[in-house]
């Protein structure tokens, strides 16, 4: 069985879930294995796929929901952690739907520990919010010593009804600490989907957005005008500059729709991939 979130459920939220997925990559036999996985629902995992021949070590592994996405009031957490040598690539099978959560928002806290020595990539689809929709996404990670770690988030607004109506709000956070408890990265913002959706808009003409932040990397960061040229190669408008604390890179990515930042966040994933991994990722069946 899987463990529950802490924290009670607000007062007149109703049914909600708070479950919380553990995975624990090692190395051993000469490649990357699952040595723990606690998978509540709505979580699913696949098996570890091998899908580089000339780098066995690396273990790709899909995160799947089997809820149809997040609703009102939910509290989800993944935990991963990357013991020393381990590599692995963490994605999903398809975007996640945040419907409307009326004055409860959703919330998904995302916990990484990346050993010394170890890489780990998390690279999941666009969040697709609904009207209404509000959404916390909460990311702490701990780097140890020639770690590499890159991690990506992104959101596009979707009405079914196609008339426009914007989500709630959005709220993303990411601290990122070192091993011996100094902290690299603390950055926090907020964004409300009526001002997005207005003429006065942030985000301009564009209708999505994405980040990626691009951690450590024994033989160097990637660079950054690779990183651009992949994301213009879609339609999509990035920008890409150097952590505090010498952490790494952060990457900022603008799309016209939800579909054009999943491409341009791929292209902008493939080139940081093969910097910190050493290959080229593989195409991911969907």
């Amino acid at each position: 069985m899987g463990e529950e979130i802490r924290g009670a459920t607000p007062e007149g939220a109703g049914r909600s879930r708070h479950r919380q997925a553990r995975l624990v990559f090692v190395r051993g036999g000469g490649t990357t294995v699952l040595s723990r996985q606690v998978v509540p629902y709505p979580f699913h995992i696949t098996r570890p796929f091998r899908m580089y021949p000339e780098c066995p070590d690396i273990a790709t592994l899909y995160l799947q929901s089997a809820s149809g996405g997040l609703y009102r009031a939910d509290r989800l957490g993944l935990d991963i952690t990357a013991k020393a040598g381990s590599r692995a690539h963490v994605t999903t099978q398809s975007a996640t739907v945040v419907h409307d959560t009326g004055a409860y928002a959703a919330r998904q806290d995302t916990r990484l520990a990346v050993a010394s020595g170890a890489s780990l990539a998390l690279h999941p689809d666009p969040m697709i919010l609904f009207p209404g929709a509000a959404l916390d996404l909460d990311t702490r990670i701990v780097v140890g010593r020639d770690a590499s770690v890159i991690v990506s988030e992104g959101f596009a607004s979707h009405d079914p009804s196609g008339m426009g109506r914007p989500f709630a709000r959005i709220a993303l956070s990411l601290r990122v600490d070192a091993e011996d408890g100094r902290i690299l990265v603390n950055e926090r913002s907020t964004l409300d989907g009526a001002s997005l959706a207005g003429p006065a808009s942030p985000l301009g003409t564009y209708a999505a957005y994405g980040s990626m932040a691009i951690l450590g990397g024994r033989d160097g960061h990637p660079d950054i005008a690779a990183l651009q040229e992949a994301a213009d190669a879609t339609g999509c408008l990035c920008g890409a500059s150097p952590l505090p604390n010498g952490a790494g890179l952060a990457v900022r990515v603008l799309a016209p729709s939800g579909g054009a930042l999943s491409a341009g966040m791929d292209g902008v994933f493939a080139v940081a991939f093969a910097a910190l991994f050493g290959v080229v990722p593989a195409r991911r069946r969907k």
